[in-house]
């Protein structure tokens, strides 16, 4: 058994902007993805509707969403 029990900052390793921006996105889709199963779980329909398309000038875009609920219990 290790003897040293303190704890070690570990360094990430160094990434670009870009790199860094797609990883920004990747988590914050899995919180959603999350939160989405947990309503759901919960009785509520969720759909994710895209409102708008934000462009950068220079050719990159991405869709930005809100989200539509809908309580299942509510329409029985």
């Amino acid at each position: 058994m290790n003897e040293n029990t303190e704890f070690q900052r570990i360094e990430r390793p160094e990434t670009d902007a870009q790199t860094r921006a797609i990883h920004r996105v990747a988590d914050a889709v899995h919180r959603v993805n999350e939160a989405v199963q947990r309503a759901v779980a919960e009785g509520i329909s969720v759909e994710l509707v895209r409102v708008s398309r934000h462009h950068n000038g220079a050719g990159a875009w991405g869709d930005q969403i809100v989200p539509t609920i809908r309580n299942v219990s509510q329409d029985a």
